[in-house]
């Protein structure tokens, strides 16, 4: 995806320089900041399509910055995580608050550049029109990328969006997690699957009144999931 914009978010000068250096030469036009304030800042006046975001920087927590990305409005703008700590509760509670990917030092700026690529691919609007996907009281518009319930408009995130758009297109068909995570996530080397199990439980968290019950996407015991039309 040529000329997308990417805001690297790192308080080390080397990193960005290198992360930079492959983006660049990947064709994306790349702005870097060394702290939280920074990039909420740049994020504001440039409205990139990914933040590669490092969860240690000297003033804001990566975490506190993710929020308020989310807050001020870039909900359609991809996160991908940079962390030093491997513990998988940074990760998954990233994954919570919003993150779409991550990536742990230390890493190499070729995959890096390659995950920035696949986040791209998902969250890209489709060129040609397609129909909006109705069912009892849900509304998916892969277009506008809108997801409207019961009459109410509903803020997902853009791998939230993409597991229920895909789910949907294949109503009453069964997915394992491993499936999910090639099929959506784009990575059948990836091992973390709790990474679906995190993103389920936010759909359901926005989708449904009672999650405990899904209406919609329900647990396929010794399985996976499956959507309910």
């Amino acid at each position: 995806m040529p000329h997308a914009r990417v805001l690297v978010v790192d308080d080390e000068p080397t990193i960005s320089y290198v992360v930079s250096r492959y983006l660049d030469r990947a064709g994306y036009e790349t702005a870097v900041a060394a702290s939280g304030k920074d990039a909420l800042s740049s994020a504001a006046s440039a409205r990139p399509d990914v933040v590669v975001l490092d969860l240690m920087l000297p003033d804001l927590d990566g975490l506190e910055v993710m929020r308020r990305l989310r807050r001020d409005g870039l909900k359609q703008t991809a996160i991908i995580l940079l962390t030093a700590r491997g513990e998988e509760s940074d990760r998954v509670t990233g994954l919570r608050l919003g993150a779409d990917d991550y990536v742990v030092k230390p890493f190499s700026p070729a995959e890096l550049v390659a995950r920035v690529d696949a986040v791209l691919r998902r969250i890209e609007p489709a060129r040609e029109a397609q129909e909006a996907l109705r069912f009892d009281g849900l509304e998916i518009d892969p277009t506008a990328r809108r997801v409207v319930l019961d009459g109410e408009g509903i803020e997902l995130t853009p791998r939230e969006f993409e597991l229920l758009l895909f789910l949907a297109r294949h109503p009453g068909e069964a997915f394992t997690r491993e499936q999910l995570m090639t099929r959506v996530w784009q990575f059948s080397f990836y091992i973390d699957t709790s990474t679906v199990t995190v993103h389920i439980r936010r759909l359901r968290a926005k989708l449904e009144p009672n999650p405990a019950l899904p209406r919609f996407i329900e647990t396929v015991w010794g399985v996976g999931y499956r959507f309910v039309p």
